[in-house]
This record gives structure tokens, C-alpha cells and sequence, in this order.
């Protein structure tokens, strides 16, 4: 395998997960890999094929999946399709992406290798948002669902405020550890016990 070592952002004895930012938004894309199978899976294909290719390559990923199907998240996906790498999303978020390959529902398990990605639907940003938890880990991908200080924007087509809202509660706070790594599409990670005790000021600001 290719030196990947500059990428790697979070790790412990089965999982690797690794981080680039790409594009003019500041995507984050994130490879997660088992440590066992050398297994891997990227999720959010959003800009600079060409790097996120040699990623892909190095680290043996197979498939790749979406979070949700704004612009910014989607931007490589031609190309990694192209490459080989089937691509999944939502099934009310498919028509914004310019092609797919396979459609993902709510609560499916997405192995990847030894590892099991739960896959948790959280509308409100886009109506097919979906968030990924990893089975027996700590770790969430929450695309631009849930962020360091609040949700993701609402504003766009599809969205709506209150949906996010009742996403964020009733399928994140109340249901993971506080511990919870959130891994978000944008920007520095957090957890779900940093954020959960500012749920109603949230609410109370509107955004």
C-alpha cells in the first residue's frame, strides 16, 4: 500500500479512518478502512478526482457512498464511477447526483470487511440526508447534518429547519453515546456530548 500516512486522521486496532479536504467548499471526504481485511469504503466523492482516486487506489476502497447529494459532495463522482467505483446514495437525494449505482436505505448495514456502517436516514438538509455510524465504534459520519455548533444549513432547496432539528434529536442525540466521534462533511470534528446540551439554542436562533 501506498505511504497514506499523511492522511490518516483517527485510528485504533480494526478501523483506519482516513481525511482530505478538497474543492472550494472545504469537503471533507473520508475513507474508512478495516485493519483486518484492508477493506475500504470513501465516502463523499465531492471534488479533485484525481486525487481522491489515488486515494481509493492506495487504500484498497470499493465502493464509494454519499451523504447526501448537494453539488459540493458530488463533484467526482463521474469519474470515480468511470474508475470502477459503485456509487451509493439515497434514494430521494439520487436525482441530484449525475449518476449512481446503487440506492441506500435507512438502517442498512454496509460492511466493509469486518466492520458494519449503519446507515441512519436524517432529513432536513437534503430530504435523503443520511448520517453512517459505525457498529461497535464510537464514529459518526454526519455529512452536513450535525456540525461543531449546530446543524447544517436549511436554506437550500429541500431543506427545512425544523426537520433537521427533529433529525438531530431523535435519531442522533437520543440515540448515540456522548462519547460519539462526529466526523462532519465540513470543517473540525466534534461530539454528540459537546453538542447535544445547545440543542434548544438552537432551536431558539433558528439556525
Amino acid at each position: 500500500m501506498s505511504d497514506t500516512s499523511g492522511t490518516l486522521h483517527h485510528a485504533d486496532t480494526d478501523l483506519e479512518v482516513h481525511k482530505v479536504v478538497v474543492g472550494p467548499m472545504d469537503n471533507n471526504v473520508f475513507v474508512l478502512r478495516c485493519r483486518h481485511t484492508g477493506d475500504a469504503v470513501l465516502i463523499d466523492a465531492a471534488n479533485e478526482h484525481e486525487r481522491l482516486l489515488d486515494l481509493a487506489r492506495a487504500l484498497d476502497v470499493r465502493r464509494v457512498i454519499e451523504t447526501h447529494g448537494h453539488w459540493d459532495h458530488i463533484q467526482a463522482v463521474p469519474e470515480l464511477r468511470d474508475a470502477g467505483y459503485s456509487v451509493g446514495v439515497s434514494g430521494e437525494d439520487a436525482g441530484m447526483l449525475p449518476s449512481y449505482d446503487e440506492v441506500i436505505g435507512d438502517d442498512e448495514v454496509i460492511e466493509v470487511g469486518d466492520l458494519r456502517l449503519r446507515t441512519i436516514h436524517t432529513p432536513g438538509h437534503t430530504p435523503g440526508s443520511i448520517c453512517f455510524r459505525v457498529e461497535g465504534k464510537p464514529i459518526l459520519f454526519s455529512g452536513d447534518t450535525l456540525f461543531p455548533g449546530g446543524p447544517g444549513a436549511t436554506k437550500f432547496e429541500g431543506g427545512d429547519f425544523p426537520t433537521i432539528i427533529r433529525s438531530i434529536e431523535d435519531r442522533l442525540f437520543a440515540a448515540l453515546a456522548p462519547d460519539t466521534l462526529v466526523l462532519p462533511g465540513h470543517g473540525d470534528d466534534t461530539t454528540i456530548g459537546t453538542e447535544s446540551p445547545h440543542l434548544q439554542e438552537w432551536v431558539d436562533r433558528g439556525w
